[in-house]
Formats: structure tokens, sequence, C-alpha cells
């Protein structure tokens, strides 16, 4: 579809887009009032009527007000979704600035659009109309616009701030639509977002990726690498990342175990990661050296396939299994199938999120799958089994079994939207109006951003690091020795 279309969209090679953006930011910030003031409002617990409502509920302190409860986990979310995945992508040597400025952008619009995507499917009252908020709606939009971000990661570089304001758009509106039919029609457990966020996000990035595929895109390829102090600034994301996932995995749980268990699996997952992703990049390399590339990527994994049985009795030796596991998965992917995927399949994944987030989101929710058809009575308790699955009201007969099916049921929706609504947004984004950069401009803060003139002329430096190509070329290693001197 790419290379079909090409021909009549043609590359786009004016990057003005100083009455689009502006316009387009403008017109939908307005937008988000009107329909704030019209939907928004706060729940009982954020109203000033709350003195009121604790009486009438006989709640005694204010400690009992949810905020209290989640607000450390939001704050948590918060510095992921805005520090962790806005530093992770600022490896590109000249497109830092874009990188992580962008990703400001799409969090700050797609948050309010999220609020009211989500509202009107889960908090609208059918008496007044509103959409009432608290702490969890918070931490939901937040998770919404994970998704979005997520798939930047695969477009990171080659479109315009005007294409990144569209994704966002339609991600949110999908991952609304999507989410409704996972957690509330099909009764999935998912708190972590191994299917709702990150399959989706993923496979909604590699299929307006796919859409976009930019037959000379080498034309950028000297700028398509890192550079040392880039890859340290990336990596500064990925410690944020690492060290908040198990917040990112329990924010939503339920209260008590619950919440301690996702945060103790994950934690678990995350620690194998590390260890089996730098043995394979060690292995990869004849030297044994190291790859930034795996570390600040593939490290992440296990947080990731955790996400979905974050909740469940997986067990402490079983986080680690699937750490063990996704570390290694992820690492083979970055060495093997991105470059086959870009090759093959013309598919370009600037930052790999099929090897981060599409594959392991896949395989967690496919383990939650596995780990909630085997839950048995004697684990989990009577009591135990229907907190964990929420088995009550009208899905209070269903059997463990049959959640399992629905379990991996709700993967294959989360792939589906991600693939069919990418599919479409990408061919909205072809259209000759977007300001994209064309294929020899990519990849260029100076593009889109006022760059400082101590930077403008770009030094040679050595090409060590590549997010989207394998170094399929060795380097060779000095034979000089003393005995030559």
């Amino acid at each position: 579809m790419g290379n079909s279309c090409e021909g009549f969209f043609g590359p786009q090679k004016n990057t003005n887009v100083r009455v689009s953006l502006p316009a387009v930011c403008f017109v939908w910030q307005i937008a988000m009032i009107i329909l704030f003031g019209v939907f928004i409002r706060y729940d009982e617990e954020s109203d000033a009527h709350w003195a009121e409502h604790k009486k009438s509920h006989n709640i005694s302190s204010d400690i009992e007000n949810d905020f209290y409860f989640r607000y450390p986990s939001f704050q948590d979310v918060h510095v992921m979704i805005f520090v962790g995945f806005g530093f992770l992508m600022t490896f590109l040597k000249r497109y830092s600035f874009g990188g992580v400025g962008f990703n400001f952008l799409i969090a700050s619009f797609g948050l309010q659009w999220a609020l009211l995507m989500q509202g009107w499917f889960h908090s609208l009252d059918p008496v007044t109309g509103k959409i009432y908020i608290g702490v969890e709606n918070i931490i939901n939009a937040d998770f919404c616009c994970a998704g979005c971000l997520i798939a930047y990661g695969a477009l990171l570089g080659k479109v315009s701030p005007v294409q990144l304001m569209v994704v966002t758009l339609f991600g949110i509106t999908l991952f609304a639509v999507e989410e409704n039919i996972i957690l509330y029609l099909l009764h999935c457990r998912d708190s972590g977002g191994s299917m709702v966020i990150h399959a989706f996000g993923g496979y909604y990035g590699l299929a307006i990726s796919w859409v976009l595929y930019r037959p000379n895109l080498h034309l950028s390829k000297r700028l398509s690498g890192s550079v040392y102090h880039s890859d340290v600034f990336a990596m500064i994301g990925t410690l944020f990342l690492w060290m908040f996932w198990p917040s990112f995995n329990s924010a939503i749980s339920d209260h008590g175990d619950g919440q301690h268990r996702a945060a103790i699996n994950t934690y678990l997952a995350l620690a194998a990661s590390v260890l089996t992703t730098v043995a394979l990049s060690s292995m990869s390399q004849k030297r044994g050296k190291l790859d930034m590339v795996h570390i600040q990527n593939a490290t992440l994994a296990g947080g990731v396939a955790m996400g979905t049985a974050a909740e469940f009795m997986i067990t402490p030796y079983g986080s680690l299994i699937v750490g063990f596991c996704c570390g290694i998965i992820s690492t083979f992917g970055y060495l093997f199938i991105t470059p086959f995927l870009e090759n093959s399949l013309k598919l370009q994944d600037t930052c790999g999120i099929h090897n981060l987030h599409a594959m392991p989101g896949m395989l967690g929710g496919f383990v939650g799958a596995i780990v909630a058809a085997a839950a048995t009575e004697s684990v989990y308790s009577k009591e135990g089994l229907i907190n964990t699955f929420d088995f009550e009201g009208k899905f209070a007969g269903r059997s463990v079994g049959t959640q399992g099916g629905y379990q991996a049921a709700g993967t294959c929706v989360a792939i589906a939207f991600g693939l069919v609504g990418g599919a479409i947004v990408g061919f909205i984004l072809k259209f000759p109006i977007w300001g994209d950069p064309s294929d020899d401009n990519c990849y260029d803060d100076e593009a889109y951003w006022e760059v400082p003139e101590d930077e403008e002329t770009i030094p040679p430096v050595l090409e060590y690091n590549n997010h989207m190509i394998h170094k399929h070329q060795d380097i060779a290693e000095s034979n000089f020795s003393v005995e030559q001197s």
C-alpha cells in the first residue's frame, strides 16, 4: 500500500506548518474547552460536596478519599508518560527536540481527548448527561496516551507535528473503543495493559508506518543513528520507565492484594529482563560488546509482558520466567526481526516498537490467558477467584477456562484494532496537506524546530548505533600489539 500510492500522493518537501499546526492546536484546544464545559464535572470525591458525602456515607476520615490511595501511582505513571517515553526517544543524533517535544504535545492533547472518550464510554451519567472524573480517570487517560506514544515510536523522525496530532486524535478514539470491548464486553482483566495499551499501540504504529513506507529513506541514513550523548539521554528514559513500571501495572489494580501482587510480579519480571538482555546482546557480538539499543529497550520487555497477568497468581518464579523469555525475545527482535520487517515487508520501525511493545504485549496477553485458564480454587480461594477475575453479576457463572478463552480473544481484538485502524489512519496521513518531511530531510530537528546555531552543522561522527537497520558488517578489530610496536 505504501508503494502503490506513492505516485498519486507524491513526496512531501514543504515542512512549513506555520498555518496548519497553530490552526490544529488552537481549534482542537478550543473544542476541548467547549466539550469539557458541556460534559466534564468533578466526581463526588473531588467535589466541594465531599464533606456532605462523608456524612451521608459514614466516612470518618479524609484519608478514605481515593485520591490518597491512587495519587502516588498516578505520579509514577505521569512521570513515565512525559519523562520516560519522552527521553527514550532522544537517541537520534539530531532529533532530540522532536523526540521529547512532540511526545509532550501528543500526551498533552491526548489526555484531554482521552478523558472525554473514556468518559463517554465508562463514566457518563445517564440521568445528568455528565462525565464525573476523579484520580482514577486521570490515570486511565495517561494509559490512553501511552498507546499513541508507543505508535509515535515507529514514526519518529518521519512525520510532521500535524500528522502526530491526527495520529493521536484517531488513536485515542480507537483505544477507547477497543478498551470498552476488551474490558467491559469481553470482561478481560488487563490491569497493566499488555493487550489494550501495548499490543494495540504497537500494531497501530506499525500499520501506519507500513502505509507511509518511504522507499528512499536511505537518503537520511546519515541521521538515523545515535551518538554518545544522545544514547545517554535515551538511557535516562529507560531508567525512569524501568523504575516506575511496577506502578504502571498496578496503578488501577484492586485495592489490597491485587495491587500488591501486581507490583511484585512486575518488579521481578523487569529484573529478569535485564540479565537476559545483557546476555543475548553480548552473545550477538564477536567481541562480546553490548549494544545500547538492546539495553535501552529489551530490558523493559518483562514489564510490558507482565501487564495482563500482573494481578494473577503467576507466582514469583513465574514472573521471572516471563521476564527471562521476553528479554531474549525482544533482543532477538532487534537483531533479526526488525531488519526482516524493513527488507521484506517494507516496514520502517524507527524505535523498534515491534520488539518492545507489539510482540511482548501480544505475548503478555496470551500469558494472561494461560494463567487465567489454569487458575484453581486451591490457589486463589473461592473469594480470591471472584475478586481477581470479577466473577460477579452477569459474569458470576463464568469458569476460569472460559475466562482464559476471552482473555485470548481480547488480545486478538487489540491487534485487529491496531492493524486495521492504523492502516486507515496511515492512508489519511498520505494526503499532501500535512507538511511531512521529504525522504532526505527525516530525523532532523531543523525541519520543525529552531536549532541553536552551534548545532546547525553536523561534524563527522562514527555511526555506531542504529535503531532501524541491523549492523551486518563487523567492525574490524585492531591487530596492533606490543611486539609490532
